[in-house]
């Protein structure tokens, strides 16, 4: 049997052993997550990736996010293929599938839809051109489009009504203006005629009367706008991280989707969400001014960022038959279907 003393030793060794193991504990660093940038645009169509923030996803994946913000939609995907960003939220251009041609990036998931029953695009008319007899879609041929660059969203939405319509694409002036900021002052100067813009800029435009409303994309096309990028490297070297940023960023989407397109949303996770998204959209604006542009600005976000890979295909052959496109780029070279539903 141990004596009073040889038990008073032992405890104090044992003591004197557990403050030395809370000791090195301390002093030791913390797991640290994977350190991720996310390239993005100020939209209330980027939404997701803010809550998802905001709300802690990302870090509940072990993801440790930090956001870059863009003025369109190509320089993402190019910041993407060098490594700059992690990700990218960004349209389906162009630039982005000659990237994909070259093995640099390919799309893992999809984002903002354009869908009936939803708000999406509006298409404006400039004052100037609204007095001088531009009223309706129908007018447009003959009248300048504005646009970010050759190849983007913008363009291709010009090619949807014009297909629709049955014009030449000949018969609209493209005028490449760079960002999105360079075009709304373009149609408010009257420098272009014509602009397809997201509600939440547009929806304030006309409110103000700097602009005239003169149609919906929808009422002529529904397709996928903008998806999830990243690397190729990302996805063969650290895939269970791209599976994490999917999950987190899905989990975005359908709060958003819950609290700004449900007409019985909540009035608390309404204002919860748009909140956050104010921290990086209109943020230079008082709360209450902003929420009602981020709340009417709501489109449609693609649950568990399920991609329309069908339509992808559609858009692609469109950027090859223009020549925007290397013909040698296939579907799956694009799109890695592995991550999320395709459709």
């Amino acid at each position: 049997m141990f004596s009073a003393l040889s038990r008073r030793k032992l405890l104090s060794g044992a003591k004197g052993l557990a403050m030395v193991a809370a000791a090195t504990l301390a002093a030791a660093p913390a797991f640290a997550n994977d350190k991720v940038t996310l390239g993005a645009l100020r939209f209330t169509s980027h939404g997701a990736g803010f809550v998802a923030l905001e709300k802690g996803y990302f870090a509940e994946e072990g993801l440790d996010v930090e956001l870059e913000f863009f003025q369109s939609a190509q320089p993402i995907a190019v910041a993407t293929a060098s490594g700059d960003v992690d990700f990218g939220i960004t349209g389906v251009t162009g630039g982005l599938m000659n990237l994909a041609e070259k093995g640099a990036i390919r799309i893992v998931g999809g984002v903002l839809h354009e869908k009936a029953g939803f708000d999406g695009m509006m298409i404006l008319a400039s004052n100037k051109a609204y007095d001088e007899g531009l009223t309706e879609v129908a007018d447009i041929p003959g009248h300048s489009v504005a646009m970010t660059q050759v190849g983007s969203t913008f363009h291709y939405m010009t090619h949807l009504i014009a297909e629709d319509q049955g014009w030449n694409m000949d018969d609209i002036r493209m005028v490449p203006l760079q960002k999105v900021g360079a075009m709304v002052a373009a149609l408010k100067s009257g420098q272009v005629d014509v602009m397809i813009m997201v509600p939440h800029i547009a929806k304030a435009l006309v409110e103000s009367g700097a602009a005239k409303e003169i149609g919906w994309l929808n009422d002529y096309a529904e397709y996928q706008i903008s998806a999830i990028i990243t690397s190729v490297k990302n996805i063969e070297d650290n895939r269970g991280m791209v599976e994490r940023f999917l999950r987190a960023y899905s989990k975005g989407i359908a709060d958003v989707n819950a609290a700004l397109l449900d007409p019985n949303a909540d009035p608390a996770a309404k204002e919860e969400v748009t909140r956050m998204i104010h921290k990086y959209v209109y943020a230079d604006q008082p709360y209450e001014k902003a929420a009602p542009s981020i709340q009417n600005g709501a489109m449609y976000l693609n649950e568990g960022a399920a991609l329309n890979k069908t339509d992808v295909g559609v858009q692609m052959q469109w950027f090859t038959d223009e020549k925007l496109v290397d013909s040698d780029l296939t579907v799956d070279q694009l799109v890695d279907s592995t991550f999320v539903k395709t459709y």
